[in-house]
């Protein structure tokens, strides 16, 4: 017995380190890392009414224009001030009744969730900036509970808006019968560091919230 283990010792070494192993490496794949990648959104990826037709036919290259517009506090917000940043970018206005207050307050629990995180931020975007002046926004703001330094709630130019809607964040619906109006979807967008859209997310559900979590820590692991 002991000529038949002294002379399979050696064998039964090799086995024990081979499972060692593999166990290892199942145990990262399956706890560490599963590799998901999220896709990178061009105009030709998004369903036409949503798209201003000037760049439905655009397949690759897409980021978000720049833009220059005012924030709850009066000060005017840029690219800049969401340079090197993950955010999360919407449209609603203040005076909205239906679905505008729901993604409101799911915007509320996302900055709960990042507050101590320096790398996300959110952008709400007025479609009725003639009503949503700074004052009103501030207000609105206020009453939500909006942090200042992770969220900003701009108005502006209304065709700089709409423009950003349909032809950077692919967000609205148009309104033919008016150059300048349009719907604005019930949509949450998440814009990576290289301004390109990665995601979107029907900001009236509440699962939608734990999917952008998620979707953002793995944005955060990219290089």
């Amino acid at each position: 017995m002991l000529q038949f283990f002294s002379k399979y010792k050696f064998f039964g070494i090799v086995m024990l380190v081979l499972s060692a192993i593999i166990i290892t490496i199942i145990y990262n794949v399956y706890t560490i890392d599963d590799g998901k990648t999220l896709p990178i959104y061009q105009p030709n990826d998004v369903t036409a009414e949503l798209v201003d037709t000037t760049i439905q036919h655009v397949k690759k290259y897409h980021e978000i224009a720049n833009f220059s517009l005012t924030n709850q506090n009066g000060q005017t917000i840029t690219q800049e001030d969401y340079k090197d940043k993950i955010y999360v970018a919407d449209f609603f206005f203040t005076t909205c009744q239906t679905i505008c207050p729901i993604m409101t307050d799911h915007m509320v629990k996302i900055q709960e969730k990042v507050k101590n995180d320096p790398e996300i931020m959110l952008l709400s975007h007025s479609v009725t900036p003639k009503v949503d002046t700074v004052a009103q926004l501030k207000k609105y703001a206020l009453e939500k509970g909006v942090n200042d330094k992770k969220w900003n709630l701009v108005t502006g130019d209304k065709k700089e808006i709409y423009d950003l809607a349909r032809k950077s964040y692919l967000a609205a619906k148009d309104m033919p019968y008016n150059e300048y109006d349009l719907i604005h979807t019930e949509n949450f967008v998440l814009v990576d560091k290289k301004k390109r859209i990665r995601g979107f997310y029907d900001g009236t559900d509440p699962e939608a919230i734990e999917e952008i979590m998620e979707d953002i820590k793995i944005l955060e692991k990219e290089k």
